[in-house]
């Protein structure tokens, strides 16, 4: 049965195997785990995953992938195949519940998955995705630099990188016209909680060019003065723009503005 990739959907269908070592690698797999898959496409690295662990959650957005992937995973009975919107869908709800994420994302919902998944997926431990190379760079980037966002901040909070893999077109049919890479990254034990979090971070950088105070204040989090008094409790002076604060300070930025 002939595939052809859906280019709305942000597909690029993992075709090279040589790559499932690399990823096996870096996801550290078990034969206890329960593996959560966004976008098994043809099933490549679904069979693959399979063959090692526990169980696989599989969630597909296209119906029209059903057959070829159930003809690719043939008799395994481990593989849950989902056919939904990982978006949408009470990830949290899977049983047995997922302890790592490993995908190869699609390039479309690729952050959001991942930033979604660090509050309200607590069950898992490690994710190992495959992402655009500036979906890669910009989720472990420092301040002060054009990639370092709010995402950064959410990621860098909860979590830390173990591993990095630079991934040529060559592997995806489709080619994609960019780079891709292996991101690797486990979940910290002391990590803040992102619900209280999330609003501050999200508000700082919504205006990016504006200072921090004006660009949460025209968010509606606060007043400007009262984002300016709570920065001056944390040693930042009135005109900080949001890239210049380590992640560590969004959490006290938090505490002085409750």
């Amino acid at each position: 049965m002939t595939v052809r990739p859906k280019k709305a959907l942000g597909q690029h269908f993992l075709v090279d195997e040589n790559m499932l070592g690399v990823i096996g690698r870096l996801a550290e797999l078990e034969s206890d785990d329960v593996v959560l898959e966004v976008g098994p496409g043809l099933g490549v690295l679904t069979r693959y995953l399979a063959d090692r662990v526990a169980v696989v959650h599989a969630v597909e957005l296209d119906r029209s992938l059903e057959e070829p992937l159930r003809e690719a995973l043939g008799d395994r009975g481990n593989v849950r195949l989902i056919f939904g919107d990982a978006l949408a869908l009470d990830l949290a709800a899977l049983e047995p519940a997922p302890t790592k994420l490993v995908a190869n994302l699609p390039y479309n919902i690729a952050t959001p998955i991942v930033v979604e998944s660090l509050d309200e997926l607590p069950s898992l431990r490690r994710w190992t995705v495959m992402v655009q190379r500036e979906a890669a760079d910009r989720f472990f980037a420092v301040p002060r630099t054009k990639a370092y966002g709010a995402v950064s901040v959410m990621i860098q909070l909860t979590t830390r990188r173990v591993g990095f893999h630079p991934v040529p077109p060559t592997v995806f049919r489709p080619r994609p016209r960019v780079d891709s890479a292996l991101v690797a990254f486990e979940r910290l034990d002391d990590g803040p909680p992102l619900a209280r979090l999330r609003p501050v971070v999200d508000a700082a950088f919504s205006h990016r060019r504006k200072t921090l105070a004006n660009s949460a204040s025209l968010a509606g989090l606060a007043s400007r003065g009262e984002v300016e008094a709570a920065l001056a409790k944390i040693g930042r002076h009135a005109g900080v723009r949001a890239e210049e604060l380590a992640p560590p300070e969004f959490v006290a930025l938090a505490d002085a503005l409750a």
